[in-house]
């Protein structure tokens, strides 16, 4: 979805030269985004942030809450700090500027079809938003523990190390920390996200801190690269 024909053409060419995708509709516009997803039910959309009328930020709102089997790439002119943290609330699971060269964007779209969300390698490069993220998974965490508490299905270690992962720790700062060798915490984070059915780390720690699993202070510095 975006309003300038010449790149929506050449998106369309990216992703049928590829020969893995069916193209089944395009729109210039919000409201027509929104009324081809229903009718077509896509597996992936590609929006660009800034649609006219409603912008692409609040069409993948509108999109992900009806079809929320939906994956959203949001595709802006240039990378922001502020959009990336409006793409990950929008629910979208890839956010890339719209220079990205045809193989890159074929990948992501690959990606993204088979339930991988690309947008948590953006939050791992960039400290302060994924600050931004977990303060408020923290919060919703908080929120939903004020009902039944739900089943973790995590070890007290693989918990600590989840907490660990949260507040940036690295894998060699986590075994300093709780006196174990590198290789068991890989091993550990490798159960973890298979526990999980997460495809990272930044993932597994959104389910624990949603869940109530772990909690997390206010002096957050960041998630550290895996």
């Amino acid at each position: 979805m975006d309003d300038h024909p010449l790149f929506l053409r050449g998106v369309r060419l990216t992703l049928e030269d590829s020969g893995e995708f069916d193209i089944v509709g395009e729109a210039i516009d919000g409201q027509k985004a929104i009324m081809l997803s229903e009718q077509y039910q896509p597996d992936v959309i590609l929006i660009d942030i800034n649609l006219p009328g409603m912008n692409g930020l609040e069409v993948s709102r509108v999109i992900k809450r009806r079809q929320p089997q939906t994956a959203i790439i949001i595709l802006s002119v240039y990378e922001d700090d502020e959009q990336l943290f409006s793409a990950i609330k929008a629910g979208a699971a890839a956010y890339s500027p719209k220079d990205i060269s045809p193989e890159h964007l074929v990948e992501m779209v690959r990606q993204v079809a088979h339930g991988n969300y690309i947008i948590n390698e953006n939050v791992l490069s960039k400290p302060i938003v994924a600050k931004r993220v977990l303060n408020q998974f923290r919060e919703l965490a908080n929120a939903e523990n004020e009902s039944e508490p739900i089943f973790a299905p995590l070890t007290n270690r693989e918990v600590e190390i989840l907490d660990c992962i949260a507040r940036g720790n690295s894998n060699k700062e986590i075994a300093r920390n709780l006196s174990i060798s590198d290789q068991t915490v890989k091993n550990h984070i490798t159960s973890i996200l298979k526990k999980l059915n997460a495809n990272d780390r930044t993932q597994a720690v959104i389910m624990a801190l949603r869940h109530g699993w772990i909690k997390m202070s206010n002096d957050i510095q960041g998630t550290g690269r895996p």
